[in-house]
């Protein structure tokens, strides 16, 4: 009988053991990403699975533009705008020609991303000034749901990083989106104007606080229209300032770049 139950026990450990080598060589399913309810920004999420596994603050895009990129010269005032894509496609050469500002805009990025990338693609550029315009995809949830207070938490982390290496901070606000064209409707679907204006509260509020040595750059105010929204005729898609939009951005950044100089 004893003789029995240990071959019983035997051919259970065995059996248990083969089932797990067996599963352990199946290849692993990747994990669905649960929907958004909106199916642009769910296409987005599902083409960018391979960027939020393997580089998740997409490090690679401008490594080698930095390591060419010279040390800023004995009164030079280098100024990084730092960002999304409103920032990537922003020519800076031809709104503020001749001047040292570097672009390290990356198209569909979020606060975390930028945390990832902060001391790659501003602190080792060794700028004067960084003008941060961050937030609209932390609303819209590019990287996953984001609560407002995460995202001030944020922007938080990368003032005391650009304080901590001697780096003046500007803080762009959010800016206003409109739903006026077809091409506008879903991307001001998925970012609330409400969260747009209360995440400038708390930016603005934020900058006015003399410890936290920061400007406020209030793009917001100058691109607004009567109903709260981005004025039609400055942002062809709802989100992205076209040439007006950015014509009227310009002088607004030179102003505060000034201003955190003095």
């Amino acid at each position: 009988m004893k003789s029995t139950r240990h071959l019983q026990r035997l051919a259970v450990v065995f059996f248990l053991f083969f089932a797990f080598s067996a599963a352990a060589q199946q290849p692993a399913q990747a994990p669905e990403i649960p929907p958004t309810g909106f199916p642009g920004l769910d296409q987005y999420r599902a083409r960018r699975i391979a960027v939020f596994t393997d580089d998740f603050g997409q490090l690679a895009r401008y490594r080698d533009a930095n390591a060419a990129l010279k040390p800023p010269v004995a009164g030079e005032n280098r100024v990084v705008f730092f960002g999304d894509s409103i920032t990537d496609i922003w020519h800076l050469d031809q709104y503020f020609p001749g001047k040292p500002y570097v672009n390290r805009g990356i198209g569909g990025q979020t606060t975390p991303q930028m945390l990832v990338r902060f001391r790659q693609d501003v602190i080792n550029l060794q700028p004067k000034i960084v003008i941060i315009l961050a937030g609209t995809n932390d609303i819209a949830g590019n990287t996953g749901p984001m609560r407002l207070e995460d995202i001030e938490a944020d922007y938080a982390s990368l003032a005391d990083l650009a304080r901590a290496n001697g780096i003046k901070l500007i803080y762009s606000s959010v800016l206003p989106v409109h739903n006026y064209t077809d091409k506008s409707k879903d991307f001001f679907a998925q970012r609330s104007p409400e969260k747009i204006l209360a995440l400038n509260g708390w930016l603005k509020s934020y900058c006015a606080a003399a410890s936290n040595g920061c400007v406020y750059l209030d793009y917001f105010s100058a691109l607004v229209d009567d109903k709260g929204l981005m004025k039609k005729d400055l942002a062809d898609d709802g989100l992205h300032p076209n040439a007006a939009g950015f014509k009227i951005m310009a002088p607004l950044a030179e102003a505060a770049i000034e201003k955190a100089l003095q």
